[in-house]
């Protein structure tokens, strides 16, 4: 049968022998979450209506916060503020095995929010949002640009727009006067392609880490014509790919 439906995008984990062991954790402690797909090598999860893709590979890629997935947690999505914290708390215990980024606590953007690492090295941003602002799932990919990639987000991102005929970005802020990065460095933006949330940060020039297969994004084509037209527009660093990935 042929797809009709537009492209997709959706994100996929390198797990080191785990999948089928990570499989079973996102679908317990996620309460919206179930398998949609288990073959060989692969696994596909639903996880509150987001698409979540489990390689069964070996430890030559590893997970790194370069790409992470920030839950939105709007009252609005979980009736009311207390049941939102409540979730959000619930999920800080269950993701944060593998090592705390940025605490549990009150920011500036958010009265409660945390950076975490799971055990199978995905990470999570925990964000308790303003329900008066512009609606947006629970689960968005968010892409940090740092190291020698700190300064490109505004132009990836534009690229990216530009490549897709459905996408559009949401909101743009750039870092404000006095802080450490320069004025035009993007302190926070997101930008929907082809229906999905995605956002992206740029993150200074100290990190020692950058976007790796260890964490993708998979791109689901109609025709090998869509392929061939997305991989021209991509690739940048032919010797770079590997089986369908591309850099």
């Amino acid at each position: 049968m042929t797809q009709t439906l537009p492209p997709s995008l959706s994100i996929a984990l390198w797990c080191n022998g785990s999948a089928d062991e990570a499989a079973q954790f996102y679908t317990r402690v996620f309460r919206d979450a179930s398998i949609m797909e288990q073959v060989p090598g692969l696994t596909t999860l639903s996880i509150h209506g987001f698409q979540l893709s489990l390689i069964n590979g070996d430890d030559r890629y590893v997970p790194n916060q370069s790409i992470s997935c920030i839950l939105n947690f709007d009252p609005l999505l979980f009736g009311g503020e207390a049941q939102a914290r409540a979730y959000l708390d619930e999920l800080y215990e269950e993701l944060s095995t593998g090592g705390v980024l940025m605490e549990l606590g009150e920011y500036p953007f958010s009265p409660r929010y945390a950076w975490v690492r799971d055990r199978f090295g995905m990470t999570w941003q925990l964000m308790l949002t303003n329900p008066a602002g512009d609606p947006r799932p629970f689960v968005v990919p968010s892409f940090m640009f740092g190291g020698t990639n700190h300064g490109n987000a505004e132009e990836a991102t534009n690229g990216w727009i530009s490549m897709f005929d459905d996408a559009r970005r949401g909101t743009l802020y750039h870092y404000p006067e006095g802080s450490p990065f320069e004025a035009d460095a993007v302190m926070f933006t997101d930008f929907n392609l082809h229906g999905t949330w995605m956002a992206a940060t740029d993150s200074g020039t100290f990190h020692d880490f950058t976007f790796t297969p260890g964490v993708s994004v998979v791109l689901s084509c109609r025709t090998q014509e869509e392929i061939d037209y997305y991989w021209e527009q991509l690739s940048a660093i032919p010797e770079a790919e590997r089986c369908g990935w591309c850099v």
